[in-house]
C-alpha cells in the first residue's frame, strides 16, 4: 500500500506527462462536475437527507410534547391551533427552559434560516439538548464522510458493502482530523470572534451616530472574520479529499499536502469555493421568496412542509456538491480522474463482511 501511495510532489512529476488532461478543468467545470457527480448519486443524497431527519425528529417530538403540556385545554390552544399567537409564542419561549426557548416567532418560514445564520455569525449559544443532538449529527457526518468522498472519487456505484467499506475505513482518520479541525474552529470562535466583535467593534463604533455606517463596519467585520472561516474549511475539505483519493493514513500529513495543493491552484480552489457558495446563495434568494408563512392549515401546511424539506434537500445537495466540485477539481488538476489508491472492496472480500 506505501508503494502505491504517492506524495504531492512525487505525483507532480510522475503525472506531468499527463497533467494536460485535467489542466483544461475550469473551476467552473469542476463545479459543473461536482453537481453531475451528487446527481449520479441519488442515493447519497436520500441516505444523509433521511439521517438528518432521524437526528432532527426526536428534538421535534420532545418540542410537539412541551407545546402541549403547556397548551392543555386553554383558549390559547385554538388560537395556536388556527392561527399564529406571536404574544403566547413570547411567553412561551421567555418561561420555558431548555429545548423550549427555541421556540420562537424566529422559526417560522426563512426566519428560521436567518436565525441560523445569525446564530453562526454572532457565536450564539443554544441550549445543550440542541448541542448534544448537533454532536450527533456531526459524529454522524464523520463516519458517512469516507465513504461519500469514496463514491465521489471513484464516480461509480460502489454499493452499500462498498459505501460502508470506505466509511468505516476512513472513520477513526477523520475522528483525529475532527479533533484538529474543533481546535482551530475554537481558536476562531472563542479568540478571535470576541477579539473582533467584542473589543474591536465597540472601539470602532464608539462615536458613530449613524445606525447605517455601524452596521457596515459589523458587515465588515463579519467579513473579516469569515474569511478565515472558509480558509480553514477548504483545507480540511482537501484534506478529507487527499485522505481518500490518495488513501493517506495521517491526517497531519493530508492538512500539509491539501495545504500544499490549494496554494499550488489559489486561483482555482478560491474561485470553486466562491461558485459553490454562489449557488448556496441563489437557493437561499430563491428559499426566501417561497418559503411558507404562519397561519396556514390543511393542504396548504402539507404544502409548507414540503417546501421546508426540499430547502433541506437543496442545502445537503450544495454541501455534497462541496465535496464532490472538489475532488474533481483535485483529480483533473493531478491527472488521474476518476483513479483512486485504495481498490474497491467487493462482497464478500469487503471489510463490512466481517460484521456478519
Amino acid at each position: 500500500m506505501g508503494g502505491a501511495r504517492m506524495t504531492e510532489r512525487t505525483a507532480d512529476r510522475t503525472t506531468e506527462g499527463v497533467r494536460h488532461i485535467g489542466k483544461w478543468r475550469s473551476p467552473l467545470r469542476a463545479a459543473i462536475e461536482g453537481m453531475r457527480r451528487v446527481y449520479r448519486a441519488p442515493a447519497i443524497l436520500i441516505g444523509v437527507w433521511a439521517m438528518t431527519l432521524l437526528v432532527s425528529l426526536p428534538l421535534a417530538l420532545a418540542l410537539r410534547g412541551m407545546l402541549a403540556q403547556h397548551l392543555g385545554d386553554s383558549l390559547a390552544a385554538d388560537s395556536a391551533a388556527g392561527s399564529v399567537n406571536y404574544d403566547w409564542m413570547q411567553e412561551f419561549a421567555e418561561q420555558a427552559t431548555g429545548l423550549g426557548t427555541t421556540f420562537k416567532p424566529t422559526v417560522i418560514g426563512f426566519g428560521a434560516v436567518l436565525d441560523n445564520l445569525s446564530a453562526f455569525a454572532d457565536a450564539t449559544p443554544r441550549p445543550v439538548v440542541v448541542i448534544g443532538a448537533t454532536a450527533v449529527y456531526i459524529v454522524l457526518w464523520i463516519f458517512v464522510a469516507g465513504g461519500i468522498i469514496d463514491r465521489f472519487a471513484r464516480d461509480r456505484p460502489t454499493r452499500a458493502f462498498g459505501f460502508f467499506a470506505g466509511a468505516g475505513e476512513f472513520f477513526f482518520r477523520f475522528l483525529r482530523l475532527a479533533v484538529v479541525q474543533g481546535l482551530v474552529y475554537a481558536v476562531l470562535f472563542l479568540l478571535l470572534h470576541p477579539w473582533l466583535f467584542d473589543t474591536l467593534y465597540p472601539r470602532l463604533t464608539h462615536e458613530i451616530t449613524v445606525e447605517r455606517t455601524a452596521f457596515l463596519i459589523r458587515l465588515g467585520l463579519y467579513l473579516v472574520f469569515g474569511i478565515p472561516v472558509a480558509a480553514c474549511t477548504m483545507i480540511f475539505d482537501y484534506a478529507k479529499v487527499r485522505a481518500v483519493v490518495e488513501d493517506r493514513r495521517s491526517m497531519v500529513g493530508a492538512i500539509a499536502t491539501a495545504m500544499g495543493f490549494i496554494r499550488r491552484n489559489a486561483g482555482a480552489a478560491v474561485t470553486l469555493f466562491l461558485l459553490d457558495f454562489g449557488v448556496f446563495a441563489i437557493m437561499l434568494g430563491l428559499y426566501a421568496l417561497v418559503a411558507p408563512g404562519a397561519g396556514r392549515s390543511g393542504l396548504a401546511m402539507w404544502l409548507g412542509v414540503g417546501a421546508g424539506q426540499a430547502y433541506v434537500l437543496a442545502r445537503l445537495g450544495i454541501k455534497l456538491t462541496f465535496w464532490a466540485s472538489e475532488t474533481a477539481l483535485f483529480q483533473a488538476r493531478l491527472g488521474h480522474s476518476g483513479y483512486v489508491v485504495r481498490a474497491q472492496p467487493t462482497w464478500p472480500e469487503s471489510p463490512a463482511a466481517d460484521a456478519i
